[in-house]
Protein backbone atom coordinates (compact mmCIF):
# COMPACT_ATOMS: atom_id res chain seq x y z
CA UNK A 1 0.00 0.00 0.00
CA UNK A 2 0.95 3.65 -0.96
CA UNK A 3 1.27 6.22 1.10
CA UNK A 4 -0.75 9.22 -0.01
CA UNK A 5 0.85 12.71 -0.11
CA UNK A 6 -0.23 14.94 2.85
CA UNK A 7 -0.53 18.77 1.87
CA UNK A 8 -1.82 21.25 4.56
CA UNK A 9 -4.70 23.42 4.43
CA UNK A 10 -5.07 25.79 1.30
CA UNK A 11 -1.39 24.31 -0.09
CA UNK A 12 -2.60 21.32 -2.20
CA UNK A 13 -1.16 22.25 -5.82
CA UNK A 14 -2.97 22.65 -9.45
CA UNK A 15 -5.00 20.71 -10.71
CA UNK A 16 -6.01 18.68 -7.67
CA UNK A 17 -10.11 19.20 -6.00
CA UNK A 18 -11.90 17.69 -3.02
CA UNK A 19 -15.42 16.17 -3.71
CA UNK A 20 -17.09 19.71 -3.08
CA UNK A 21 -14.50 21.41 -4.95
CA UNK A 22 -15.37 19.40 -7.94
CA UNK A 23 -19.23 19.16 -7.38
CA UNK A 24 -19.44 23.11 -7.27
CA UNK A 25 -17.36 23.23 -10.79
CA UNK A 26 -20.25 20.44 -12.65
CA UNK A 27 -17.72 17.33 -11.71
CA UNK A 28 -17.69 14.48 -10.28
CA UNK A 29 -14.52 11.85 -9.31
CA UNK A 30 -15.68 9.36 -11.97
CA UNK A 31 -14.09 6.22 -10.42
CA UNK A 32 -10.97 7.62 -10.07
CA UNK A 33 -8.52 6.81 -7.04
CA UNK A 34 -7.89 9.05 -4.56
CA UNK A 35 -4.41 10.67 -5.43
CA UNK A 36 -3.58 13.33 -2.13
CA UNK A 37 -5.09 14.48 0.97
CA UNK A 38 -5.44 18.00 2.44
CA UNK A 39 -5.00 18.14 6.74
CA UNK A 40 -6.43 21.30 8.72
CA UNK A 41 -5.42 21.24 12.00
CA UNK A 42 -7.64 21.87 14.80
CA UNK A 43 -5.64 22.35 18.14
CA UNK A 44 -5.85 19.50 20.36
CA UNK A 45 -8.12 17.07 18.53
CA UNK A 46 -7.35 15.47 15.50
CA UNK A 47 -6.62 17.36 11.85
CA UNK A 48 -9.32 17.47 9.34
CA UNK A 49 -8.72 15.44 6.44
CA UNK A 50 -10.21 15.89 2.86
CA UNK A 51 -9.33 13.75 -0.33
CA UNK A 52 -8.29 15.29 -3.53
CA UNK A 53 -8.93 14.00 -7.03
CA UNK A 54 -6.99 14.91 -10.39
CA UNK A 55 -9.26 17.49 -12.10
CA UNK A 56 -8.13 16.47 -15.80
CA UNK A 57 -9.80 12.56 -14.50
CA UNK A 58 -12.74 14.35 -13.44
CA UNK A 59 -16.62 13.67 -15.25
CA UNK A 60 -19.26 15.59 -15.64
CA UNK A 61 -21.97 14.98 -13.44
CA UNK A 62 -25.41 13.38 -14.68
CA UNK A 63 -27.96 14.88 -15.61
CA UNK A 64 -31.36 14.59 -13.47
CA UNK A 65 -33.62 12.67 -15.12
CA UNK A 66 -37.35 12.72 -14.50
CA UNK A 67 -37.12 9.23 -13.28
CA UNK A 68 -34.44 10.18 -10.33
CA UNK A 69 -36.38 13.71 -9.68
CA UNK A 70 -39.60 12.35 -8.84
CA UNK A 71 -37.83 9.65 -6.71
CA UNK A 72 -35.99 12.14 -5.21
CA UNK A 73 -39.16 14.22 -4.26
CA UNK A 74 -40.57 11.15 -2.77
CA UNK A 75 -38.39 10.72 -0.54
CA UNK A 76 -37.90 13.93 0.60
CA UNK A 77 -41.52 13.91 1.48
CA UNK A 78 -41.35 11.18 2.96
CA UNK A 79 -38.10 12.73 5.58
CA UNK A 80 -41.12 15.49 5.97
CA UNK A 81 -43.92 13.67 7.36
CA UNK A 82 -44.65 12.80 10.88
CA UNK A 83 -44.93 9.37 12.05
CA UNK A 84 -47.32 10.23 14.95
CA UNK A 85 -49.78 12.41 13.32
CA UNK A 86 -49.06 11.50 9.75
CA UNK A 87 -48.80 15.43 8.45
CA UNK A 88 -46.67 17.28 6.26
CA UNK A 89 -44.57 19.03 9.01
CA UNK A 90 -43.24 21.58 6.02
CA UNK A 91 -39.86 20.70 6.96
CA UNK A 92 -37.30 17.63 7.26
CA UNK A 93 -37.82 16.25 10.43
CA UNK A 94 -35.11 15.56 12.82
CA UNK A 95 -33.76 11.89 13.34
CA UNK A 96 -32.76 13.02 17.23
CA UNK A 97 -36.44 13.90 17.43
CA UNK A 98 -37.78 11.10 15.09
CA UNK A 99 -41.70 13.23 15.20
CA UNK A 100 -42.15 16.74 14.49
CA UNK A 101 -41.83 19.23 16.73
CA UNK A 102 -45.56 19.44 18.19
CA UNK A 103 -45.63 15.92 18.46
CA UNK A 104 -42.14 15.76 20.66
CA UNK A 105 -43.18 18.57 22.51
CA UNK A 106 -46.66 16.64 23.73
CA UNK A 107 -46.33 14.58 26.75
CA UNK A 108 -47.65 11.16 25.35
CA UNK A 109 -51.11 9.84 27.25
CA UNK A 110 -50.31 7.35 29.37
CA UNK A 111 -53.51 5.28 30.86
CA UNK A 112 -53.61 7.04 33.99
CA UNK A 113 -54.55 9.64 32.38
CA UNK A 114 -57.48 8.74 30.81
CA UNK A 115 -58.88 7.24 34.02
CA UNK A 116 -57.96 10.80 35.97
CA UNK A 117 -60.16 12.49 33.05
CA UNK A 118 -62.66 10.50 33.40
Amino acid sequence: MTALPVYRWRLAPDGLATRRQLRAAGLRPGGQDVVAQVERPRGKRGPLVAFLYRLDLAKPVRPMTPARQAALTKANAARRRCPACYRDAGYVIPASLGTCVPCHDTPPSTPSDLQESA
